[in-house]
């Protein structure tokens, strides 16, 4: 589906006014208790639920356009349009009383990211992009990324437990960790998706690695990343969709030596 310039950018200043306003909520509820178990040893908060509810509702009425969050699901990701939301990235954090959580709101068209929107209340960031770029933080446009080195880079990594299976086993994880730590500046676990995307678009990081498949994690950093010159793919150097199992994201330059690193550390069914 072809949506016109115009009219993405008319979006982007809507959804930036809905995160706006759900900013004050995200913030009083730092330190929130679990109320929802989810797989693992996962959970969602109170306010989880009730961001969630509140964008949700704003978005429709707005925009017309259906959304897929985290907690409730929604519109199909398949739609030619949707909004997908993760209201609470980085939830033990949140949880615990660390900065480092975020909002994330991308926009799909037929399951290609057109706008990323990835908000950091507690350190006032802000970050927005629509297909074809610029990047902006907090309204000011960002410079494209450009090729960079592996050794003069920050890397985020996804957080892990050496005991832990699936598709990306823990020691997998600490293969791919040592390789990284050989190469590059220094390495980074935020224990939060759209931050690590996010902070890659900006220059902050040079490459992220996320382990995770959940959509609502990656759609907003993608288009961020995208916008910002990078390279997107999953672990295996495939073009990153909606149904990819991980993501790597990275610099130019950056993300091709990262990709020689994991392919090194061989088939992750290998460690199971």
């Amino acid at each position: 589906m072809t949506v016109e310039p115009q009219q993405l950018a008319e979006l982007l200043t809507t959804a930036a006014g809905v995160l706006d306003a759900a900013s004050t909520q995200f913030v009083a509820g730092h330190r929130a208790d679990s109320a929802v178990a989810k797989k693992g040893n996962d959970f969602a908060t109170e306010v989880d639920l009730a961001i969630e509810r509140r964008v949700v509702a704003e978005l429709t009425r707005l925009t017309g356009i259906g959304v897929h969050g985290e907690e409730f699901g929604g519109e199909p990701l398949d739609a030619e349009l949707v909004w997908v939301l993760d209201p609470i990235d980085g939830t033990f954090n949140y949880a615990a009383g660390l900065p480092t959580a975020a909002m994330l709101l991308g926009l799909l068209a037929d399951g290609e990211p057109l706008l990323g929107l990835t908000w950091l209340p507690f350190t006032g960031q802000r970050y927005t992009a629509m297909v074809g770029g610029p990047v902006r933080c907090n309204g000011e446009v960002l410079a494209k990324l450009q090729p960079t080195a592996l050794s003069d880079s920050v890397i985020g990594i996804g957080t892990f437990n050496i005991e832990s299976r699936g598709r990306y086993p823990g020691p997998y994880r600490v293969a791919v960790l040592e390789g990284l730590s050989r190469e590059c500046s220094r390495l980074r676990m935020h224990g939060a998706t759209g931050v690590d995307l996010a902070y890659v678009a900006a220059g902050i990081l040079g490459g992220a690695i996320s382990y995770g498949h959940h959509v609502w994690d990656h759609a907003a950093g993608v288009a961020l990343v995208r916008a910002a010159g990078g390279v997107v793919t999953d672990l295996a150097g495939e073009p990153w969709t909606v149904s990819s199992p991980s993501a790597l994201v990275a610099a130019p330059g950056v993300h091709e030596q990262m990709l020689e690193i994991v392919r090194s550390a061989g088939d992750p069914k290998d460690y199971l």
